[in-house]
């Protein structure tokens, strides 16, 4: 395909998706959960545990009590001792409620990406300052609490696609019928894609990417690509590129 077919492909199905009837339990998203409650905190433990199957993402999300976020940290700790989930043990569970209970009694999250963003509206500067400050606020370590919450790389050329941070800018900044866009400081014209497996390589066989490994320069490669169709809004053609490759919609040809 062509990039202007592969672009009225991609345009015709945001056109489809944006509507409240897409997320449903025979779709599901951590999107479904997050949704719900309309709350930065919740949204953020919806997309760090957004990977694997979709179906048991949302069951797990919906075993949880978010209120535990205003909870005692003992409080905390007891009601999650059962809960895990891949990755994640309940040790790694509960790590991740408490570092964002404490959070939240110094700033909102939002606040927090735009201290490192503003300076020179870099979304992954916002990232890497966000995920010192949680790391900053409850010193916990374990291979499933980092996989979780993610670590400063070492420099962001070498930075894997972070994807669920990225979906989870998307649900915080843009606002349609599907994302939330309860945060006001960031400009959705700085969003960068959230590539996962199933993302990059739908996105290779559109022609969209040429590079061959799944990072953050692919993401960003991609993100300027959609940029050349909408400089405001590139992150728009997120959803509609995950849905094709999810249900595998058969129209797909390469060239």
């Amino acid at each position: 395909m062509i990039l202007s077919e592969v672009k009225r492909l991609l345009d015709a199905e945001i056109e489809k998706r944006n509507t409240d009837t897409e997320l449903s339990y025979e779709r599901p998203d951590p999107l479904l959960v997050a949704s719900r409650y309309k709350d930065e905190s919740i949204a953020l433990i919806c997309a760090l545990f957004g990977y694997g199957n979709a179906r048991l993402i949302v069951k797990f999300l919906e075993s949880l009590d978010f209120s535990l976020l205003e909870a005692s940290e003992e409080h905390i700790q007891h009601s999650l001792k059962k809960h895990y989930y891949r990755f994640q043990k309940p040790q790694d569970v509960t790590a991740l409620f408490i570092a964002l209970k404490r959070l939240k009694e110094i700033d909102s999250i939002e606040n927090i990406f735009y201290e490192g963003y503003r300076k020179e509206e870099n979304i992954l500067e916002g990232l890497w300052h966000f995920i010192g400050t949680l790391q900053s606020l409850y010193a916990y370590e374990s291979y499933g609490y980092g996989f979780l919450i993610g670590k400063i790389p070492r420099k962001s050329s070498l930075a894997g696609s972070y994807k669920r941070y990225m979906m989870y800018l998307r649900w915080m900044v843009r606002k349609d019928q599907l994302d939330m866009g309860l945060w006001q400081k960031i400009d959705p014209k700085d969003l960068l894609m959230p590539l996962d497996t199933h993302t990059f390589s739908m996105a290779r066989k559109l022609g969209l990417l040429k590079r061959k490994s799944c990072d953050m320069k692919a993401a960003i490669e991609l993100t300027r690509q959609f940029r050349e169709w909408d400089p405001k809004d590139p992150v728009k053609y997120d959803f509609a590129l995950y849905r094709i490759g999810q249900e595998k919609i058969g129209i797909i040809r390469p060239n």
